[in-house]
């Protein structure tokens, strides 16, 4: 497939429908959008393979499994050039469970969600802080998710 494929309307509705209910059948996607249901299974497949859609999964909420702490984390490396092995060795830790290169004061900045402050300074101390070329770590606990969103998916002429 074409990688400058714009995605057309059809397109967008579909994946604003799934976006806010990834569990509606696509044969009730295709009576509210007036098709059949084996457009949306190609218009589907088409987005999977071009790399639009990642995926599909359901979401847990940490607090209520026991991790009641989420922290986001300033990793500051002591080069640039040990940023792949720190990425590795930051994989193997199941309490990150985001990682982003960044530019500006952080080499990195991951989300990690944790039981308590506890097994934080644990995860801290011994499983990140440890890591070759990671010179020093700035935390900051979250006290609340206000916003958790997916970018809005619209047409520019629906608005």
């Amino acid at each position: 497939m074409a990688q400058n494929y714009q995605l057309d309307k059809l397109d967008k509705q579909i994946l604003s429908m799934l976006m806010k209910d990834a569990t509606i059948p696509y044969t009730e996607i295709a009576k509210e959008l007036v098709i059949s249901a084996g457009t949306i299974h190609v218009r589907m497949k088409k987005l999977i393979d071009m790399g639009v859609v990642l995926g599909s999964h359901f979401e847990i909420n940490p607090s209520k499994v026991g991790f009641d702490v989420c922290a986001f984390l300033g990793i500051f490396l002591e080069k640039g050039s040990e940023y792949n092995d720190a990425v590795i060795r930051l994989k193997k830790v199941p309490e990150v469970v985001e990682l982003h290169y960044t530019t500006g004061v952080y080499s990195m900045f991951a989300k990690i969600v944790c039981r308590d402050t506890l097994h934080l300074r644990e995860v801290l101390n011994e499983h990140i802080q440890t890591i070759k070329g990671v010179q020093r770590t700035e935390t900051f606990i979250s006290l609340e998710e206000s916003i958790k969103r997916q970018v809005e998916i619209k047409d520019k002429r629906l608005r």
